[in-house]
């Protein structure tokens, strides 16, 4: 059994303010938001993006499946961009987001890309990419 996992389906992060960092996926990276009820009926929130999706959850967020330690500022991920790199670079500066790294060649899953790297409000660090 080489391959058992398809694909991700979505990741969790832990913010400092869930409106904050809803409003910064939404105008950054055109992400639309979600509300749903938790198992337990509890109050939960995302951002979309095609068939995944990103969870935010606060210190306080009451799931009883969440990280041993949910830590904000400690996520890590490559996002593959709809459009040239370019062009989001340009509507990075369209909408006053600043680039932490980059553009650089980096190695993604399927072979070479070539990135950026931003910070979202909770300094997660976000790197959205083109492969080339």
């Amino acid at each position: 059994m080489s391959h058992l996992i398809d694909r991700i389906d979505h990741i969790v992060l832990t913010c400092t303010d869930i409106e904050t960092t809803t409003q910064w996926y939404e105008r950054t990276l055109g992400f639309e938001r979600e509300f749903f009820k938790g198992p337990e009926g509890q109050p939960r929130y995302a951002v979309r993006f095609g068939q995944l999706k990103i969870n935010l959850q606060d210190k306080d967020t009451e799931t009883p499946t969440k990280a041993g330690v949910p830590t904000i500022g400690s996520g890590d991920f490559c996002l593959i961009s709809k459009v040239p790199l370019d062009d989001f670079i340009q509507h990075l500066q369209a909408v006053g987001v600043s680039i932490d790294t980059g553009p650089v060649p980096r190695r993604g899953a399927m072979g070479p890309i070539r990135s950026v790297y931003l910070r979202d409000p909770d300094q997660n660090l976000v790197e959205v990419a083109e492969y080339v």
